[in-house]
């Protein structure tokens, strides 16, 4: 009995030892996995933080915009800047004012390029190519355009956007005058339907772009440049998104004459979406 007793005993000894074996295995296997994980763990912190450092910030931001004659305004637009992205953004003013709307701007830390008047589009375009930084956000300089949206524009370039539009029309731009509201709707409808997609605001002065589709696309247009900037990347296939924003009463008279400007956006319109349908045969 003895005997067998031992043999019982050495047996579960045997097996005993076995266990252990294999759960020094199991150990071992478990470690070699928990390594493993906590190494695709930091590869993917790894390849996160590569992303975020890809990721645009503001001081890859370019503010720019033409002012002519807005001293009442254009510090609160400044200042506005400013506060949402912490000093960071680069603001370029191309001026042709004879108020004190250039010593404001510089007062404010603005780059500012003085420019006899020759009207928005040779302005703005001049604003857009002075800076050098990768992501250009064009405004108004009347206080009409919300630049707590700056972030979200930034984001949408981050997350592959070409061209972010804002949407003045789609909260009704119930501080716009009623004309001018109107017109803005024919506008986006007559562009719709020459270039066979739907924009909702043609005319929107508030857009952020990628510094290669400013750089890579010739611009013609004076009055209708901000119809311009959005049909031409739209018509080429660029990555075009339109964010609703809010539209406040503007700061200020209106330099625009409704009747006369709203013919010359309405012929750049028609003139270049004609030219974009034929550049695609």
């Amino acid at each position: 009995m003895s005997d067998s007793v031992h043999a019982t005993n050495g047996t579960a000894a045997s097996v005993e030892t076995e266990s252990d074996a294999a759960i020094d295995a199991t150990d071992a296997t478990d470690d070699a996995a928990s390594a493993a994980a906590d190494a695709a763990i930091t590869s993917d912190d790894d390849a996160g933080d590569a992303g975020d450092a890809d990721e645009y910030t503001f001081d890859d931001l370019s503010v720019v915009m033409g002012t002519y004659n807005e001293e009442e305004a254009i510090g609160t637009v400044l200042d506005d800047v400013e506060s949402v992205t912490d000093g960071k953004a680069e603001i370029v003013c191309v001026d042709g004012s004879d108020d004190r709307t250039p010593e404001i701007a510089r007062e404010h830390g603005a780059r500012v390029v003085e420019q006899e008047p020759q009207g928005y589009g040779v302005a703005v375009r001049e604003a857009i190519l002075t800076p050098d930084r990768p992501v250009v956000v064009t405004t108004d300089c009347d206080d009409t355009y919300p630049m707590e949206a700056l972030p979200e524009f930034l984001a949408e370039v981050n997350d592959g956007a070409d061209v972010v539009s804002g949407d003045r029309l789609y909260h009704g731009a119930e501080a716009m005058p009623a004309f001018n509201r109107l017109g803005n709707h024919a506008f986006a409808a007559v562009a719709s339907l020459l270039m066979g997609e739907r924009v909702h605001d043609t005319t929107t002065g508030m857009r952020a772009y990628r510094r290669e589709v400013v750089e890579e696309i010739g611009w013609t247009e004076n009055t209708g440049l901000s119809a311009e900037l959005l049909i031409r990347p739209l018509m080429r296939g660029y990555d075009v998104r339109e964010r609703p924003i809010h539209y406040a009463e503007r700061l200020g008279d209106t330099k625009l004459d409704p009747i006369g400007g709203g013919a010359a956006i309405a012929k750049s319109i028609v003139t270049v979406c004609l030219e974009e349908q034929l550049r695609r045969f």
